[in-house]
């Protein structure tokens, strides 16, 4: 009896834990289910935002520009923000900082010597894209006519340049009809297009494995003329670049008079030949280093861990000019507070047993205003994650205002280049946006022939052209875009706030879907 009784009672005990066992599994079930992201996304509020933005765009912070006091302040201000937040540097060494290596380029001195001739510099040449000192020397030259390596027309066919000094014309070749031979209408191509012919020109030569480019182009001499001397005669340096780590190849842009000198019938021979010729040239460089930051911080996958989901604004602006601060509040004040407050929500989720399922790096690059400096250097020199791993960028520039445009209709916001790479990526926007923000998604300058050319002007274009699907999120331009006006009192931080939040919704589907979006639009890398 006594013995039936304890089979009874041991019975009833097994089969009481397994009854709580079975409920265990399934509270631990329940709190596996998918999080409502808007729980998430409604801690991202105006109050806050504003709060932030106050204090990013003041006076204290002077303007943030690229590698002054104030950029350093900006810097210091978002790593404390994250370190606040608990969210972990994006750097192996725990540093919030990417060092951006940056040169203020300044017009270099130059001895130039012709067949025992010397010429003076900003008088008969000026040097341009030089930012490092070197020499050379050489007894004969490569004439390349106009200069032009198409497909459809070339200088460069049965001539070799490689560590060879060359001297290109300005111009492209027509015929009588006045039918360009590169392009074979009556529209010159970019080979005679201004600054995108010096360009065009210069990399041929480089490309060919040029030394040195003498380029005669008297309307654009002309034109530089005057901006170099008065470089010089100011003694300031010139625009801010990424510091050239490679040796570079030195470009003249002479008069007329010295390509006469170099090549006595220029103007009417475009033969390509080898020409004698003694020249000689000492450059010395007057460029002054300097470095900036990138910001960034890192929130890591649970299931998909090297899949990246870059969220990135720039963090600087224009300074100090003429004795005014440019706070720019809406430039980009707004995108840098916006990425905070969409690392805030994603941190929330996380402390709640929601890590997104992709990696998120909240990226703060400088020098957009000097030349979208900060992104290309983290896309084409140092990028902390593999570009080949990096699902997509959702970039955010002035969110915090009102075109003229929507003066009738606030709740917008346009787009640029959802569809250009990923269809996939538009689609989920799209999908993102009816869910839950009900914005109108305005792509009037994510049109091809927009004149504005937004798509390539903001941080996103540097991984677009490494067929990375982004998304730029913007307002419009207004009254004090680039003025000391764009002050944090002119922004709709209501508006800001639901921007923000379909940021944050579009990141949150990204990190988040079953499988990472297609790429099905690649095209050719270029070159920035």
């Amino acid at each position: 009896m006594k013995k039936s009784l304890l089979l009874v009672s041991i019975a009833f005990i097994v089969l009481s834990c397994g009854s709580q066992q079975k409920n265990g599994n399934a509270d631990a079930t329940a709190t596996k289910k998918e999080a409502d992201p808007t729980a998430y996304g409604t801690t991202i509020t105006s109050a806050e935002l504003q709060e932030m933005l106050y204090t990013y765009a003041s006076d204290e912070f002077e303007g943030r520009n690229t590698g002054d006091k104030g950029q350093k302040i900006a810097v210091e201000y978002l790593k404390d923000k994250y370190v606040a937040m608990g969210i972990s540097s994006a750097l192996p060494n725990g540093n919030y900082f990417q060092n951006v290596p940056l040169e203020k380029q300044k017009s270099p001195d130059v001895k130039l010597t012709l067949n025992g001739k010397s010429f003076e510099k900003n008088e008969d040449f000026v040097v341009y894209g030089s930012s490092s000192s070197q020499s050379f020397s050489a007894n004969e030259i490569v004439y390349v006519g106009y200069g032009i390596d198409s497909d459809t027309y070339s200088d460069y066919n049965n001539l070799d340049v490689k560590g060879k000094i060359v001297i290109a014309r300005e111009g492209e070749p027509k015929n009588k009809a006045g039918v360009y031979t590169v392009s074979g209408t009556t529209e010159g191509s970019k080979w005679s297009n201004g600054r995108q012919g010096l360009s065009s020109k210069r990399d041929a030569a480089k490309e060919r494995g040029a030394k040195a480019l003498f380029l005669m182009d008297s309307e654009m001499f002309d034109r530089y003329l005057p901006y170099y001397k008065a470089q010089d005669d100011s003694g300031t340096a010139g625009r801010i670049s990424l510091k050239n780590t490679e040796q570079e190849m030195i470009t003249f842009l002479i008069s007329a008079e010295l390509g006469s000198e170099f090549i006595k019938d220029i103007n009417e021979n475009t033969t390509p030949r080898v020409v004698a010729n003694k020249v000689s040239a000492e450059v010395t460089s007057n460029s002054e280093e300097l470095y900036s930051e990138n910001v960034a911080a890192f929130i890591k996958g649970s299931e998909k861990p090297n899949e990246i989901i870059v969220i990135s604004a720039h963090l600087d602006h224009e300074g100090i000019k003429g004795g005014e601060i440019y706070n720019g509040a809406d430039d980009d004040g707004s995108g840098t507070v916006a990425i905070l407050e969409i690392a805030q929500a994603f941190k929330k989720a996380v402390d709640d047993g929601y890590k997104p399922k992709r990696s998120i790096l909240f990226l703060h690059v400088t020098g957009e205003e000097k030349g979208l400096l900060g992104s290309r250097y983290y896309t084409d020199f140092d990028p902390i994650f593999p570009l080949e791993n990096t699902v997509a960028d959702l970039n955010i520039d002035m969110i915090g205002r009102v075109d003229a445009k929507h003066n009738e209709n606030r709740n917008y916001v346009y787009l640029i280049g959802s569809d250009k790479l990923s269809s996939e990526l538009h689609k989920l926007s799209e999908e993102v946006n009816n869910k839950y923000s009900k914005m109108t998604l305005d792509y009037t300058y994510n049109d091809e022939n927009d004149p504005n050319r937004y798509y390539y002007r903001s941080d996103h274009y540097n991984f677009a052209k490494n067929n990375i699907p982004v998304i730029f999120y913007f307002n419009g331009t207004h009254d004090d875009y680039h003025k000391p006006t764009d002050t944090p009192d002119k922004i709709q931080y209501d508006l800001l706030e639901s921007r923000t939040r379909l940021v944050f919704y579009t990141a949150w589907e990204l990190a988040n879907r079953p499988n990472r979006i297609v790429v099905d639009k690649a095209t050719e890398k270029s070159a920035n």
